[in-house]
Protein backbone atom coordinates (compact mmCIF):
# COMPACT_ATOMS: atom_id res chain seq x y z
CA UNK A 1 0.00 0.00 0.00
CA UNK A 2 1.21 3.23 -0.72
CA UNK A 3 1.17 6.35 1.80
CA UNK A 4 1.75 9.69 1.61
CA UNK A 5 3.14 11.56 4.86
CA UNK A 6 3.02 15.63 5.52
CA UNK A 7 5.20 16.54 7.63
CA UNK A 8 4.33 19.90 9.37
CA UNK A 9 2.05 20.94 6.05
CA UNK A 10 1.72 24.56 6.08
CA UNK A 11 -0.70 25.38 3.29
CA UNK A 12 -4.28 24.36 3.09
CA UNK A 13 -4.31 24.08 -0.64
CA UNK A 14 -1.36 22.28 -1.27
CA UNK A 15 -2.77 19.99 1.13
CA UNK A 16 -6.24 20.18 0.07
CA UNK A 17 -5.19 19.28 -3.58
CA UNK A 18 -2.76 16.42 -1.78
CA UNK A 19 -6.10 15.04 -0.50
CA UNK A 20 -8.05 14.74 -3.97
CA UNK A 21 -4.80 12.77 -5.04
CA UNK A 22 -4.98 10.31 -2.30
CA UNK A 23 -8.69 9.34 -2.56
CA UNK A 24 -7.99 9.65 -6.59
CA UNK A 25 -5.31 6.42 -6.12
CA UNK A 26 -6.51 5.25 -2.85
CA UNK A 27 -3.74 6.19 -1.02
CA UNK A 28 -3.82 6.84 2.60
CA UNK A 29 -2.76 10.44 3.82
CA UNK A 30 -1.08 10.97 7.03
CA UNK A 31 -0.55 14.57 8.53
CA UNK A 32 1.67 15.09 11.06
CA UNK A 33 1.48 18.03 13.23
CA UNK A 34 2.06 20.91 13.59
CA UNK A 35 -0.60 21.79 10.84
CA UNK A 36 -0.35 25.52 9.19
CA UNK A 37 -4.18 25.62 9.01
CA UNK A 38 -7.37 23.59 10.79
CA UNK A 39 -8.57 20.46 9.18
CA UNK A 40 -12.19 22.90 8.75
CA UNK A 41 -10.21 25.64 6.87
CA UNK A 42 -11.98 26.78 3.88
CA UNK A 43 -9.44 26.82 1.61
CA UNK A 44 -8.92 23.23 2.58
CA UNK A 45 -12.24 22.42 1.64
CA UNK A 46 -11.65 24.24 -1.66
CA UNK A 47 -9.12 22.51 -3.03
CA UNK A 48 -10.08 18.97 -1.66
CA UNK A 49 -13.86 19.44 -3.26
CA UNK A 50 -15.94 16.81 -2.15
CA UNK A 51 -13.72 14.32 -2.06
CA UNK A 52 -12.50 14.98 1.53
CA UNK A 53 -15.48 12.30 3.30
CA UNK A 54 -13.61 9.55 0.76
CA UNK A 55 -10.04 10.24 2.68
CA UNK A 56 -8.68 7.86 4.45
CA UNK A 57 -6.09 9.93 6.70
CA UNK A 58 -4.53 10.02 10.21
CA UNK A 59 -3.09 13.02 11.73
CA UNK A 60 -0.34 12.60 14.96
CA UNK A 61 1.11 15.05 17.20
CA UNK A 62 4.59 14.27 15.99
CA UNK A 63 7.33 12.52 13.74
CA UNK A 64 8.03 9.70 16.84
CA UNK A 65 4.06 9.12 16.95
CA UNK A 66 3.92 8.38 13.07
CA UNK A 67 7.11 5.88 13.14
CA UNK A 68 5.44 4.12 16.24
CA UNK A 69 2.58 3.79 14.12
CA UNK A 70 3.67 3.00 10.91
CA UNK A 71 6.17 0.32 9.90
CA UNK A 72 7.26 -0.51 6.21
CA UNK A 73 9.90 1.39 3.45
CA UNK A 74 10.06 4.96 4.56
CA UNK A 75 11.39 7.02 1.39
CA UNK A 76 12.04 10.96 2.03
CA UNK A 77 12.09 13.56 -0.90
CA UNK A 78 14.12 16.79 -0.41
CA UNK A 79 16.19 19.22 -2.68
CA UNK A 80 19.44 17.71 -0.59
CA UNK A 81 18.74 14.24 -2.06
CA UNK A 82 21.37 13.03 -4.32
CA UNK A 83 19.19 9.86 -5.88
CA UNK A 84 16.36 10.68 -8.01
CA UNK A 85 13.04 9.27 -7.47
CA UNK A 86 13.04 7.28 -10.19
CA UNK A 87 15.58 5.15 -8.78
CA UNK A 88 13.83 3.05 -6.55
CA UNK A 89 11.95 -0.09 -7.16
CA UNK A 90 8.47 0.60 -5.89
CA UNK A 91 7.29 -2.87 -6.45
CA UNK A 92 8.19 -4.57 -3.28
CA UNK A 93 6.88 -4.40 -0.09
CA UNK A 94 3.48 -3.74 1.38
CA UNK A 95 3.65 -0.16 3.08
CA UNK A 96 5.74 2.31 0.87
CA UNK A 97 5.79 5.50 2.64
CA UNK A 98 6.52 8.81 0.81
CA UNK A 99 7.30 11.41 3.35
CA UNK A 100 7.70 15.13 2.29
CA UNK A 101 8.14 18.25 4.43
CA UNK A 102 6.70 21.76 5.32
CA UNK A 103 6.24 23.86 2.12
CA UNK A 104 9.08 26.57 3.80
CA UNK A 105 11.57 24.27 5.00
CA UNK A 106 11.15 20.73 4.22
CA UNK A 107 12.26 17.50 6.63
CA UNK A 108 14.31 18.37 9.25
CA UNK A 109 18.15 17.17 9.16
CA UNK A 110 18.13 15.31 11.94
CA UNK A 111 15.53 13.27 10.58
CA UNK A 112 16.89 13.09 7.24
CA UNK A 113 20.17 11.92 8.27
CA UNK A 114 18.85 8.92 10.15
CA UNK A 115 18.22 6.75 6.81
CA UNK A 116 20.40 9.18 4.04
CA UNK A 117 20.41 6.31 1.62
CA UNK A 118 16.23 6.80 1.23
CA UNK A 119 16.71 10.83 0.37
CA UNK A 120 15.81 11.58 -2.78
CA UNK A 121 14.90 14.36 -4.97
CA UNK A 122 12.93 15.34 -7.87
CA UNK A 123 15.49 16.14 -11.24
CA UNK A 124 15.32 20.04 -12.05
CA UNK A 125 16.93 22.99 -13.37
CA UNK A 126 18.64 25.25 -10.88
CA UNK A 127 17.00 27.92 -11.51
CA UNK A 128 14.44 27.25 -9.11
CA UNK A 129 14.82 25.71 -5.25
CA UNK A 130 11.93 23.21 -5.72
CA UNK A 131 8.85 22.18 -7.05
CA UNK A 132 5.41 23.12 -5.50
CA UNK A 133 4.56 20.39 -2.61
CA UNK A 134 1.20 19.39 -4.52
CA UNK A 135 3.06 18.14 -7.80
CA UNK A 136 5.64 16.77 -6.11
CA UNK A 137 3.82 14.55 -4.19
CA UNK A 138 1.49 13.48 -7.63
CA UNK A 139 4.86 13.36 -9.59
CA UNK A 140 6.46 10.78 -6.92
CA UNK A 141 2.81 8.93 -6.16
CA UNK A 142 2.33 8.30 -9.94
CA UNK A 143 5.79 7.17 -10.43
CA UNK A 144 5.26 4.56 -7.62
CA UNK A 145 1.66 3.75 -9.24
CA UNK A 146 3.24 3.51 -12.73
CA UNK A 147 5.76 0.54 -11.34
CA UNK A 148 2.87 -1.50 -9.59
CA UNK A 149 0.79 -1.08 -13.09
CA UNK A 150 -1.68 1.02 -11.48
CA UNK A 151 -3.08 -1.23 -9.34
CA UNK A 152 -6.56 -1.78 -8.89
CA UNK A 153 -7.19 1.62 -10.34
CA UNK A 154 -9.38 2.36 -13.60
CA UNK A 155 -8.04 2.92 -16.69
CA UNK A 156 -11.17 4.62 -18.15
CA UNK A 157 -13.95 7.76 -17.37
CA UNK A 158 -16.33 5.26 -14.96
CA UNK A 159 -19.62 7.94 -15.31
CA UNK A 160 -20.14 8.11 -18.87
CA UNK A 161 -18.21 4.63 -19.93
CA UNK A 162 -15.30 3.46 -21.42
CA UNK A 163 -16.59 3.98 -25.06
CA UNK A 164 -18.03 7.54 -24.49
CA UNK A 165 -15.93 8.93 -27.22
CA UNK A 166 -16.54 6.22 -29.84
CA UNK A 167 -19.68 6.53 -29.87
Amino acid sequence: MNNIVLYEPEIPQNTGNIMRTCVATNTKLHLIKPLGFSLEDKYLKRSGLDYIPKLDYEVYENFEEFKKKNKGKYYFFTRYGKKPHTSFDYTEGDNLYFIFGKESTGIPKEILQEDLDHCMRIPMSANVRALNLSNSVAIVLYEALRQQDFNDLLRYEPHKGQDYLWK
